[in-house]
């Protein structure tokens, strides 16, 4: 091990990543971003940007319960913890660093990278910590720390300034992703059509993976990104097609409409679908308001509508 340190210093290589590749421990310096939307816990919520001699990077990082609290996005930190990859449902498998100690350092240490990608220089809703929260708040955030990879950041972040809404949209997205009567692959469908009409990139970016893996055709998702009606949808997906874009552009559902739906839909699976249009809805409408941003280096995968 001595000797392979003493090569990769002699040739230049940077020892992070050397432990990348070998799980070993390895201090970064750099600045911390948090407070990042992730609908369905697919981000850890948490990115930091440095740079060491091959350049600059930005990796997600995973803040365990304790250092939660001590976590400030736009500080300048040194984080010491190995890197690991992390599996999500939508996005796959991420590089990600696994934090096991954070303190902010002093303006007069080295500054930290800087990325080409815009930033917000005034967030709207800066990033709640746990020692700001109120009882009733704290209360939705400790049930919340529970299952969250993101921390109390992503959609919490907003929820939580609204306690007795958030344990009530909390609830009701455990129900809608994982517990619907609508089969998996219709739910997914319909997430994205909601995510389309409102360019909701985050929407976009977490559901179109599993919406592919789930069984709807490229060249419908294709249509549907492009803002045109999906051209080779099979009978189902037109169904919810016609009744989640009539409902959604026009506030109201023809009895055609309707009537086609309730023909691959039972009445549950008719109130759940439009339950998910509408809560998904009012999440792109709050991530819009707040002008909640993509991870660093994302590209938007949506154009505007016209």
């Amino acid at each position: 091990m001595k000797t392979l340190l003493l090569l990769l210093t002699t040739f230049g290589l940077p020892l992070a990543a050397f432990a990348q590749a070998a799980g070993q421990e390895v201090t970064l310096t750099g600045t911390l971003r948090g407070g990042r939307i992730a609908i369905g816990g697919e981000t850890t919520g948490w990115t930091l940007e440095y740079r060491d001699s091959s350049g600059e990077h930005s990796i997600e990082v995973e803040l365990p319960r304790e250092l939660l609290t001590r976590a400030r996005s736009g500080a300048t930190v040194r984080v010491t913890g190995s890197f690991a990859t992390r599996n999500y449902v939508e996005r796959g498998a991420v590089r990600i660093l696994r934090a096991s100690r954070l303190e902010e350092v002093s303006a007069s240490a080295p500054p930290p990278a800087r990325s080409s990608a815009p930033k917000n220089t005034a967030a709207r809703l800066p990033q709640i910590t746990r020692d700001e929260l109120n009882p009733q708040q704290r209360a939705l955030a400790d049930e919340i720390l529970k299952v969250s990879s993101v921390g109390l950041g992503g959609p919490y972040n907003a929820l939580l300034r609204s306690p007795e809404l958030g344990k009530r949209m909390f609830a009701l997205l455990d129900y809608l992703r994982f517990n619907t009567s609508v089969p998996r692959r219709l739910n997914e469908f319909a997430i994205l059509i909601q995510a389309r009409l409102w360019t909701s990139q985050v929407e976009w970016l977490a559901h179109y993976p599993i919406a592919l893996r789930e069984g709807v055709a490229e060249s419908t998702l294709g249509d549907l990104k492009a803002g045109r009606r999906p051209a080779s949808m099979k009978a189902d997906e037109a169904a919810v097609y016609d009744l989640c874009m009539e409902v959604s552009t026009t506030h109201k559902v023809a009895d055609a409409t309707y009537a086609r739906a309730a023909r691959v839909l039972n009445e549950q699976q008719l109130v759940d679908l439009l339950t998910l249009s509408g809560t998904y809805a009012t999440l792109a409408m709050v991530m819009n308001g707040f002008e909640q941003e993509l991870p660093p280096g994302t590209k938007a995968p949506l154009e505007p509508l016209r």
